[in-house]
């Protein structure tokens, strides 16, 4: 998975997969823009407004939950 942001225009991409492929883009509102894959998987998930959105901006980690073992992994955020 690979995180994206552009400061600039405030958006951000969360992609999938790692291959190039070609998409079909499905916008499910104003601010929320997803990318399908030709299988019918999710391939990214494009975000207008990011930073009011995930609030990540204001955050110092992202944090990760295995909601099967509570284990929790913080990594260090620096923008």
């Amino acid at each position: 998975m690979e995180i994206r942001y552009d400061p600039k225009h405030n958006i951000a991409y969360l992609r999938f997969r790692t291959s190039d492929e070609q998409v079909e883009t499905i916008q499910l509102s104003d601010e929320v823009l997803v990318d399908i894959a030709a299988d019918g998987g999710i391939f990214g998930v494009e975000l207008l407004n990011a930073n009011e959105q995930l609030g990540f901006l204001t955050d110092s980690e992202i944090r990760v939950t295995d909601e099967a073992t509570g284990e929790t992994v913080c990594l260090p955020l620096k923008l």
